[in-house]
């Protein structure tokens, strides 16, 4: 037990050292190919400075570390393993009578660590430097005009009612929605008020309305009620738990948004009329990182731990190295369904984590002899 107990010690000292180096080189390569890409953008645009793309660059980085974790564990896993394989270590104990299961708990314990901490606590300070990236971009890089520009300027949202004595829900529909120096305006407003069993209640016509702390003001608005005439246009306040920055949120990518903060957001998307389809999937794939970082052990594992006087260790680590690009295909595939709505977002986000966890099973028991 204390000869098990030192070895996987050591193996996930390698592991660990060699992830980690692979993380950093990786996320340092596609680093330089952002930044340079980010230059090329910003040679037509006299106020994207040398140090403004830089710091763009620099944002995104915990981002996309994150998004190759999982492929640093297994070339680094796949390199740690093939090493102490070639140096006989992993052979010694093997015939030492350690089984390879023993000795790939540490391991597999460890990526999975990796992506929990990747999950709790890189993702909060990865939304928060990445949403500062995107605001960066749109105001000096991109030319659109924000994210309502891709809704045609359009706003749909649904919010408890808390106008009527009885429970109901308004659901406000607005033109023209621009987002200008942290607030909201829009023309040609209408708010249907109706009741818990969807019947409508009133109807407010207003030409303009603004979004202010808690309530949407709403000028020149005129009030109709089902058989009667309309009232005399005044200016009217209607209570909302939304903000100004949970709309741009609601258009912003959810990568932007903290593991922490998805929950709550999901259900005030939800409550509002939004699309939360998105962001529950973001939210399941931040969840299942931790298996997924597990099973690329697993993989790296049996593919990488072929003694070397069998022949075929090349051909073996590029199976390795393809059955991760399947693997990410896989998931990119999961993914659109999820997106789409095909598929639960609960099975598009964990069941690439769950096939490579079979296939790295059924590799390592058809190695293992004990």
């Amino acid at each position: 037990m204390t000869a098990a107990i030192t070895l996987s010690l050591y193996i996930v000292r390698q592991f660990a050292a060699m992830v980690l180096a692979m993380l950093l080189a990786l996320s340092a390569l596609i680093a330089l190919f952002d930044f340079i890409e980010l230059l090329r953008r910003s040679s037509s645009k006299p106020d994207a400075t040398f140090g403004l793309v830089v710091e763009i660059a620099g944002l995104r980085l915990p981002f996309v570390a994150m998004q190759i974790l999982p492929f640093a564990v297994l070339l680094g896993g796949m390199i740690c393993f093939w090493r102490l394989t070639r140096s006989s270590e992993l052979i010694v104990a093997r015939a030492s009578g350690i089984s390879a299961w023993e000795f790939l708990t540490a391991p597999t314990l460890c990526a999975m660590l990796f992506g929990a901490l990747a999950t709790t606590a890189v993702s909060p300070i990865s939304s928060s430097m990445l949403a500062r990236a995107e605001t960066l971009e749109d105001a000096y890089l991109r030319a659109g005009g924000g994210p309502l520009a891709l809704n045609g300027g359009q706003l749909w949202l649904r919010q408890s009612d808390h106008t009527v004595t009885s429970k109901g829900v308004a659901i406000i529909h607005a033109l023209g929605v621009r987002l200008e120096n942290k607030a909201l305006t829009a023309r040609d407003v209408s708010v249907f008020h109706l009741d818990d069993n969807d019947q409508l209640l009133s109807r407010v016509e207003a030409k303009q309305a603004t979004l202010g702390r808690g309530e949407w003001t709403l000028d020149n608005a005129r009030l109709v009620r089902p058989g009667h005439l309309p009232e005399p246009a005044t200016t009217i306040k209607l209570p909302t738990d939304l903000t100004v920055a949970r709309v741009q949120e609601s258009f912003a990518p959810p990568d932007t948004l903290s593991v922490w903060a998805l929950p709550g957001f999901i259900a005030l998307l939800e409550r509002s009329g939004f699309s939360s389809i998105r962001h529950r999937l973001h939210f399941q794939e931040l969840l299942s990182l931790p298996l997924l970082s597990g099973t690329m052990t697993l993989v790296a594992a049996g593919f990488s731990m072929r003694p070397s006087r069998r022949g075929g260790v090349m051909r073996m680590i590029g199976g390795g190295v393809a059955a991760g690009f399947a693997l990410f295909v896989i998931s990119k595939m999961a993914e659109e369904f999820g997106q789409s709505g095909v598929l639960p977002a609960v099975l598009a986000a964990w069941a690439p984590a769950a096939a490579g966890l079979m296939l790295a099973v059924a590799l390592l028991l058809h190695m293992e002899d004990g």
